[in-house]
This record gives C-alpha cells, sequence and structure tokens, in this order.
C-alpha cells in the first residue's frame, strides 16, 4: 500500500510516522510546500494522512476525498479544529464551557469593551496552539492593520492542562499559561471530569477522532472547566503515558484505513 503524508515538514512526527509505516512494509511519502501538487498524481497513493492543519494540506485533503482516497483525520475534521469561531461553536454546541468570545475591529472594541472585562487573549482566528497569541491587557494592546477583524476570548484565571489522547488512552499535563506543547509539563492522574470532557468531545465525532489534544484551563473562581483549544494532530512532544504515540497512532490509522476500504468494498 502507497501512503502519503500531508506535512508542514519531513521531521519531527511526520518522520517518525514513516519510519513506523515503513517498518511495517508500506511504502510512505511525504509531502511539503516544496513537492505538493494538488492533482492527479496524488492518486497514485491509496491513503494519506493530513499531518497539518496548513490550508494548503486541508485543500489538498478535500481534493483528495473528492476523489475517493481515504484521507485520515479527515478534512473536515482538521478544518473544524483550526477554525476557531467554527470550533467555539461547535464545542458549544456539544455541551463543553468554553470562554466567552468577541469578534470586531480594534477600533470597535475601544469603544465598546468595558475596563473591568479585561484581559483577553487576541488569537488568529485560523490556527491553532500558541503561535500568534498574545494577551491583550489595554486598550493600548489592540491594535490591527487595516482594520481587519479580531478575535479575543475571555482570559481565564486557573490550572491550565494539556490534555492528549489516543484512543483511549489519556494524558494529563499542567502546563504553563498560554505556552506551546513542546514546554516542559508535569503529568497527573487525570481527573474524572477531564475524563468526561474527552469523552464527550470524542463521541461526537461518532469514531473518526482517533487521537488529539484539547487545551483546558480549570477556573480558580468556579472549578470549572474551560476548552480554550482543540487539536487534531499535536506532536506529542509531552506524551508521558505507557503506550508508544507513533506506534499506537500507526495502528489506528491502519485500522481505521481497512475498515473504510471493507465498508466501500461491500457497497
Amino acid at each position: 500500500m502507497n501512503i502519503g503524508i500531508l506535512s508542514k515538514r519531513k521531521t519531527m512526527m511526520a518522520k517518525k510516522l514513516k519510519d513506523c509505516l515503513q517498518n511495517k512494509g508500506y511504502t510512505v511519502s511525504i509531502y511539503t510546500l516544496e513537492n505538493l501538487i494538488i492533482n492527479e498524481t496524488l492518486l497514485n497513493n491509496d491513503l494519506f494522512i493530513l499531518k497539518s492543519k496548513s490550508l494548503i494540506f486541508l485543500y489538498a485533503g478535500f481534493f483528495l476525498e473528492a476523489n475517493n482516497i481515504p484521507v485520515i483525520p479527515k478534512p473536515q475534521l482538521s478544518f473544524l479544529q483550526k477554525n476557531r469561531i467554527q470550533s467555539h461553536f461547535l464545542m458549544k454546541r456539544i455541551g463543553l464551557i468554553t470562554p466567552d468570545i468577541f469578534l470586531g475591529t480594534a477600533d470597535t472594541f475601544k469603544n465598546q469593551l468595558d475596563l473591568k472585562d479585561f484581559p483577553f487573549i487576541l488569537k488568529p482566528i485560523m490556527g491553532s496552539g500558541s503561535k500568534g497569541i498574545r494577551i491583550i491587557r489595554s486598550y493600548k494592546d489592540l491594535t490591527s492593520e487595516n482594520n481587519s477583524i479580531l478575535y479575543l476570548e475571555r482570559y481565564i484565571e486557573g490550572i491550565h492542562y494539556n490534555v492528549y489522547f489516543i484512543d483511549n488512552e489519556i494524558c494529563t499535563l499542567i502546563k504553563p499559561p498560554l505556552s506551546d506543547e513542546h514546554v516542559d509539563m508535569k503529568k497527573i492522574e487525570t481527573p474524572d471530569d477531564i475524563r468526561d470532557v474527552i469523552k464527550k468531545w470524542k463521541d461526537y465525532f461518532n469514531g473518526d477522532l482517533l487521537f488529539g489534544h484539547l487545551d483546558i484551563v480549570r477556573e480558580e473562581a468556579s472549578n470549572k472547566l474551560y476548552v480554550v483549544d482543540p487539536g487534531s494532530f499535536p506532536e506529542f512532544t509531552n506524551w508521558k503515558c505507557k503506550i508508544s504515540p507513533v506506534e499506537s497512532i500507526c495502528n489506528l490509522i491502519i485500522n481505521k484505513y481497512e475498515k473504510l476500504h471493507k465498508n466501500q468494498n461491500n457497497i
């Protein structure tokens, strides 16, 4: 079987996946911006792994699905987690608690936001993780080019968690606020209410969400859990649980492909 990996880089998790799958006897190619052309040549592969949520790779995923090539995770699932507006309202629909959000221009916010509402978190509308995120403590921090639309989120004071999940295995870590997944984190036993949040999130996708992570904050004042960011394919840099993340992810992807292929043949 020929497998393609859509990734921003050929190193880190993408390389680990490639090595793992090649050791299982598969032919694997990594497609980055340097060698990706969205055309019929991609159809020489039997399966694609969507490692990156950058738009060019999402577009490739949609093209492949339109040509009946399985893509794991599904492009639409990854897009929902990349677009913060869509993921915010999706999580609310599922029944998860999320911080209040505000959309508008810098000038509008300066005219209408109340001083008592600060601080906020400024996030890119399209993105995930900590890239492009900064804290907004006053009107002076609100700037935008060409009066573009800004996405603000109410800052939640409390304990920040990075919660990985691979199939039914959950790895919960305490992390510094606003940090990415690569900083050093302390592993803790997963509390029952965090397990409930992960179950709600996974159940919504009806078996299509094989792995991922959620950034969660336990509010100091109320003890409530706020989901502040989802991630469809983290690097699992801080995975500190028993199973091997790369081996487990490869097995889950291959098993999912085999089920899809079997169902397709039975139609």
